[in-house]
């Protein structure tokens, strides 16, 4: 009888623990190929985002997950393959030349991803994919409806949700051998990451030690400030490249309702999953229109792309304090609070009159805690062009000032009153503007 060979291609899901798929895999399979492609800048990202690689900060943290989990592999008897590469042309090589029989992966919210399962599928016909919701609360086949019918509002959504059963998978404790020896694999030189630790170990550590303070009954009043770690829950980083599941922190959650009890916070914790969750079956039923300038609605906003405006906004020298501080809090740590993100958004699209994908690219590089379609979900949101029926949100800056740092404390600290310059010192084709004779 022909061996089954699997090949498990790790993305956004750098976890043994609480992964129903790699579970599957063990069983199913007489060995087993690990595979991680490196996160590639390709042109649309470089064109969007005018950067020519993912910040210090994203990319460290990324390389400690990537590395705590090819750990956990070799603890096991396997071996995490890692290639810098596009991953149809990694992919497609191992499969050609260690005649893979089973592919497993993620049932991707990203259509990049997807487009990959889909080639494979096509240059090897006799491969079978498998593929899993492993980063969500709730598989496909609970939901009760079809891709296609998801609600257009989070709110229709969380109704018909949130009462389903989430649970947590078995542990794994051992895993098929590889089909052969593989000599070829990066090593990861792993770099400091300012406010969080990569990798699983340290993602659930982080979800104990929150769950273990009174943290979680006051999330609801605090989750608005623009700075300091516990003021959140700070789980999105582990969350964004797999290191913790969301049904892992949901099973803590409820496990801390019963000893402390509930209220609105520890509910408004569980409401953040479900936007999180939204936001990826959003981007599996959108598709490339994730991407897109007029967004799902098929309505252009009334913005462009003006270079230099984008220049200011990105290094933190607007005419708005409080959006340089942010700006300058993301450059230097690779992180934002949820409130900060939404303010620095609203100027972009508002007082800029930017494009949004520029903001959203520029995020992606960025981020710590990237997350396609969150992401892109949000600026699509905050433009206009997305799941809100409301229309675009434009926030104003001065009244955000003083309802979340009315003393200034963290401006200072970013150095939001720095550098700042006025929004045209450019014409529409970035030529300088002439002074006046009062400006000479």
């Amino acid at each position: 009888m022909k061996q089954k060979v699997g090949l498990y291609w790790f993305t956004c899901d750098l976890r043994i623990q609480d992964n129903p798929l790699l579970w599957r895999a063990s069983r199913e399979v007489d060995s087993l190929l690990c595979i991680y492609c490196l996160p590639q800048m390709d042109s649309y990202l470089v064109r969007y985002s005018q950067e020519q690689s993912l910040g210090s900060d994203r990319l460290a943290f990324l390389q400690q997950s990537v590395a705590c989990l090819s750990q956990s592999l070799e603890n096991m008897g396997q071996q995490l393959i890692v290639c810098d590469d596009r991953p149809v042309d990694v992919l497609h090589r191992f499969i050609r030349d260690y005649d893979v029989t089973h592919l497993y992966c993620d049932l991707f919210s990203s259509v990049n991803e997807q487009s990959v399962v889909d080639r494979l599928s096509q240059l090897h016909s006799d491969l079978t994919c498998i593929q899993e919701s492993v980063n969500t609360l709730f598989s496909q086949r609970l939901l009760s409806f079809t891709l296609g019918e998801l609600p257009s509002t989070f709110t229709k959504f969380r109704k018909q949700v949130e009462h389903l059963p989430i649970g947590v998978e078995s542990s794994l404790s051992l895993l098929p051998e590889q089909p052969a020896q593989v000599i070829s694999t990066l090593n990861i030189e792993e770099a400091p990451c300012q406010l969080f630790a990569g990798g699983e170990t340290q993602g659930l550590a982080h979800c104990l030690g929150y769950f273990a303070t009174s943290l979680a009954s006051h999330y609801k009043q605090t989750r608005n400030e623009l700075d300091g770690f516990d003021f959140s829950t700070k789980f999105s980083p582990w969350l964004a490249v797999g290191c913790l599941s969301p049904r892992r922190i949901f099973v803590l959650l409820k496990e801390y309702e019963q000893r402390e009890g509930t209220n609105d916070s520890t509910y408004w914790i569980f409401f953040e999953l479900l936007w999180r969750e939204y936001f990826h079956w959003y981007g599996k039923q959108w598709g490339r229109r994730l991407f897109k300038f007029s967004g799902v609605k098929d309505v252009a906003p009334l913005t462009s792309f003006y270079s230099y405006r984008f220049q200011q906004w990105k290094h933190g020298e607007t005419q708005y304090p409080i959006v340089n501080a942010c700006m300058n809090q993301l450059k230097a740590t690779g992180y934002m609070s949820n409130r900060g993100r939404q303010l620095v958004a609203s100027c972009l699209i508002h007082e800029l009159g930017l494009d949004w994908r520029y903001g959203a690219a520029y995020f992606e590089t960025q981020l710590v805690d990237y997350d396609v379609a969150s992401n892109w979900g949000n600026w699509q949101y905050l433009a206009g062009v997305g799941a809100d029926p409301r229309g675009s949100r434009h926030f104003n800056l001065a009244k955000q000032t003083e309802m979340y740092d009315p003393d200034k404390i963290f401006i200072e600290r970013w150095r939001g009153n720095k550098a700042i310059t006025p929004s045209d010192h450019v014409d529409m084709v970035d030529w300088p503007l002439s002074c006046s004779k009062g400006d000479e």
